[in-house]
């Protein structure tokens, strides 16, 4: 994680990664990833539950990966090895749900 500004980088291993799926409007499906950490100690202190938000066209592309903290966008961003082990578990685990419920 890079907070905004900093030069500061902590690099977070994700496990037991789950998802849950919204179709929010009739363009964009939100996918909310939910995982463990194998050291909690790793996050930042003023995060206190973190999360990612996926959002995501009714076609399956991802257009962007946002980190939120109780469910709202926070003051940091996901690194570049961060956004690819979400990416993969999205290709390899949600979104075939995501295209399920989008009905395509």
């Amino acid at each position: 994680m890079i907070a905004y500004g900093s030069v500061d980088i902590r690099e977070l291993r994700f496990m037991n990664m789950r998802s849950t799926i919204d179709l929010r409007d009739e363009q964009w499906i939100d996918v909310e990833v939910r995982f463990d950490l194998p050291d909690r100690g790793e996050l930042p202190e003023d995060i206190s539950d973190l999360s990612a938000l996926l959002i995501c066209t009714y076609s399956g592309d991802i257009v962007q990966i946002v980190p939120q903290d109780e469910g709202r966008d926070c003051e940091y961003q996901f690194t570049e090895a961060e956004k690819n082990q979400l990416r993969d578990y999205y290709e390899l685990q949600a979104k075939q749900k995501l295209l399920s419920a989008a009905g395509i």
